[in-house]
């Protein structure tokens, strides 16, 4: 009889551990969700489409890559090449 109880009292400890794990992976679903909605709407503001945001990131880095080296041919090449 003791060794029933023990095996309730078990299944009654699995079962809160798994229900306190459903309530912290719920709330974990909800943030990131509303993360998803900012990040989205933070897109929409940028005027940026969510389909294309890697074309966009890949854009955006040529650009700087393109901006670094006007900036880099911009410095006197003596200074560079004396240090």
């Amino acid at each position: 009889m003791q060794q029933l109880e023990e095996k309730i009292k078990e299944i009654k400890t699995a079962l809160e551990k798994a229900k306190d794990l459903r309530y912290k992976a719920e709330a974990r679903l909800e943030q990131l969700e509303k993360q998803e909605e900012e990040i989205l709407q933070e897109l929409q503001e940028l005027g940026v489409e969510p389909s294309r945001l890697e074309e966009e990131i890949a854009r955006l880095e040529e650009e700087i890559e393109r901006h670094l080296q006007e900036a880099w041919e911009k410095l006197p090449q003596g200074l560079i090449q004396g240090s």
